[in-house]
């Protein structure tokens, strides 16, 4: 670690996902310093959507373009961004955010970590990631034109995923634990439509069967009838785990790992606050986590300036 660095910003940002960029700009346009601190990639879980149809004035417009846009907005306005991954935090008179090269000194903090893909939990499915294993069909899909492959997931995103793949692989089978779905009834009725999906209901992936690459799945129903799906690619849509870890002596957690904060952003520490899909909230999307970035910036702002 290369110590403690002289230059104490007013607003950290943990994460340059949507919430994180949208909160460097409302802090930059207060004449802020602000440093945003990012492990992988700015923009977060949005720059794998093909199309957003729903945030306000973008009727179509891809996510990997959305999140270009949002990043270039934020470096005009001098937001300082730093491609480093956040492993811990420290409260105090000041605020550090550790990462593994540097300890960043700050007035105030904004966790917007974001969340991670929810992993399937497999003997070998860490070893088959980039081998018949992904959590993004957009990313991926292309990889198994006119093959057979497979989808994990009920809620929304296993569904457009399955859909996005119907029109790329040869067959896809959508294994859902349940015998409904919680996604949009209307990709549902999508999905009933093409001859290529088959459903696996009240299903589960028991083990993932691979010479080198995957080549199968097996999956096991309610009354423990196993089957043997011949596929070369698993995608798998779980859900995702909030990465609020390096945190959790500075902020409170729920029992599934999400910062507990209302609508004011604010956590039960003085100067800290959260916000995106790190947090506790109803509604994860990509305007809601616009929409924390802007509340949780504002109130940094008058943190700092002693309106608390």
């Amino acid at each position: 670690m290369n110590g403690v660095r002289e230059k104490i910003y007013d607003v950290i940002i943990v994460g340059a996902g949507p919430a994180g960029l949208t909160a460097a700009i409302y802090a930059r346009r207060a004449a802020k310093s602000v440093l945003v601190l990012e492990g992988r990639a700015c923009g977060g879980q949005i720059v794998n959507t093909p199309d957003i149809e729903n945030f306000p004035t973008q009727a179509h417009i891809s996510g990997f373009e959305f999140a270009q846009k949002l990043f270039e907005q934020t470096v005009s306005l001098g937001a300082e961004i730093v491609y480093e991954r956040a492993i811990g935090a420290e409260g105090g008179a000041e605020i550090t955010v550790i990462t593994k090269n540097a300890r960043y000194p700050g007035r105030t903090l904004i966790i917007a970590s974001g969340s991670a893909d929810r992993k399937l939990g497999l003997e070998n499915e860490e070893e088959l990631i980039g081998r018949g294993v992904s959590y993004c069909a957009t990313c991926d899909g292309n990889f198994f034109r006119n093959k057979p492959v497979a989808v994990v997931g009920g809620g929304n995103t296993a569904l457009d995923d399955a859909l996005y793949l119907s029109g790329i692989a040869s067959k896809v089978f959508l294994i859902h634990r349940r015998d409904s779905f919680r996604g949009a009834e209307a990709t549902v009725r999508s999905l009933k439509s093409r001859d290529n999906v088959e459903f696996v209901l009240n299903s589960v992936v028991t083990s993932l069967i691979a010479d080198k690459r995957l080549t199968a799945v097996e999956i096991a129903d309610r009354e423990g009838q196993k089957r043997i799906l011949a596929v070369n690619g698993l995608f798998v849509a779980v859900g995702r785990v909030p990465e609020n870890g390096a945190f959790s002596d500075l902020v409170e957690l729920d029992k599934a790992g999400y910062a507990i904060a209302g609508e004011d952003c604010r956590t039960k520490t003085p100067g800290v606050f959260v916000a995106g899909d790190c947090r506790t909230k109803e509604l994860r999307q990509l305007v809601t986590a616009a929409s924390d970035g802007a509340v949780a910036a504002n109130a940094a702002v008058k943190y700092l300036s002693g309106q608390t």
